[in-house]
């Protein structure tokens, strides 16, 4: 639901750094802060479907590493599977 609301300046600055420095909108930010308020659940942080890009950092190093013939294997192997039972 849309509403509109009246605050001091320097209440809506620390807001939307607030919201900033959590990486979150100000929207999110509000809903949490009028839920945990009015004593109701809020949605926690990073549940709002939004994803940041990028999902693996550049410097990142990957836990499993799959080649191209590691994935050749497995399908071949699958045919094998399949097909010796027939």
């Amino acid at each position: 639901m849309r509403t509109t609301i009246d605050m001091p300046p320097t209440l809506m600055r620390a807001a939307k750094a607030r919201a900033a420095e959590e990486g979150e909108s100000l929207k999110d930010l509000v809903t949490r802060a009028v839920a945990r308020e009015v004593g109701l659940p809020a949605t926690p942080k990073g549940k709002t479907g939004r994803v940041t890009l990028p999902l693996i950092a550049p410097d990142a190093t990957p836990n499993v590493l799959v080649t191209n013939d590691d994935i050749a294997d497995v399908f071949d192997a699958e045919d094998v599977q399949r097909f010796a039972s027939k």
